[in-house]
């Protein structure tokens, strides 16, 4: 996208959100809304993301905010989701692939339905998001992508075991490369970023524990973990015109974690 000299303001982009209920994607449908989109929430559950939409219309006024429930898993059902949103609103030209899941389970005992649940839906399901948001994005010469990603796709996290989580997410590192390097000359910007320890209403219950401050804290050179709004704000960056000449990064976003 050119630089139309709103810097990181993404007046008139509608951003469809994935795993946009709850925690970080919450997080970037506020910034979003806050700049000036117009965002649509898709997740699994009907009800949790029409509350989401709620809070987020009560929190940002004036805020455009659309729903749709999808398992991005699910190829057909995301293509289903694109559809509905082109008849509602027209072209998505902003897609964040934030939804996913965690799993962490030795790699001796980890069951190949763990492994391939994990593969399907945080590797898989970015592509299948790509491929159907972004196919509208190239025909129209214009568009960008963010993946949230993981520092578990740079370095082998202590001390819980989550191979598929970490190879995953390596993945959707390597993703976002190739879909940039393919889609540059179509005028779509595919980055990522890649979060540290953030703290999030799902892991609330662990960070008084020994494994959160030995290890999760304690290996955090800024020694503390990361807001989601902080990752919002690396998000945000990204997909506005800010970043119109970066394509194929990865941000970490990490604390310093990755450099011991």
């Amino acid at each position: 996208m050119s630089d139309n000299g709103n810097g990181l303001r993404l007046e008139g982009r509608k951003l469809v959100v994935t795993g946009g209920a709850r925690g970080i994607g919450y997080a970037i449908a506020r910034a979003a809304t806050r700049a000036g989109a117009a965002v649509a929430l898709i997740d699994l559950e009907q009800a949790s993301v029409e509350e989401a939409a709620t809070k987020l219309r009560s929190e940002v006024n004036g805020a455009e905010v659309v729903t749709e429930v999808c398992d991005v898993s699910s190829y057909e059902q995301v293509s289903g989701a694109e559809r509905a949103l082109e008849a509602r609103w027209g072209r998505t030209d902003t897609l964040v692939n934030n939804a996913g899941i965690a799993h962490h389970a030795p790699a001796e005992t980890m069951s190949v339905a763990e492994w391939d649940r994990m593969l399907q839906v945080n590797l898989s399901g970015v592509f299948y998001c790509s491929q159907v948001f972004g196919v509208p994005m190239i025909a129209a010469g214009s568009g960008a992508i963010v993946n949230i990603a993981s520092m578990s796709g740079l370095i082998v996290n202590r001390p819980q075991p989550q191979v598929a989580y970490n190879v995953a997410k390596a993945g959707v590192i390597m993703l976002t490369k190739s879909l940039a390097a393919e889609w540059a000359p179509h005028g779509v910007r595919v980055n990522a970023v890649a979060p540290g320890y953030t703290r999030t209403d799902l892991i609330e219950h662990l960070v008084d524990t020994d494994m959160c401050r030995d290890y999760w804290i304690g290996g955090t050179p800024l020694g503390r973990m990361g807001s989601t709004d902080e990752i919002a704000n690396s998000v945000l960056f990204l997909a506005s015109d800010a970043a119109s000449f970066v394509t194929g990064e990865t941000l970490v976003v990490d604390g310093g974690y990755t450099l011991w």
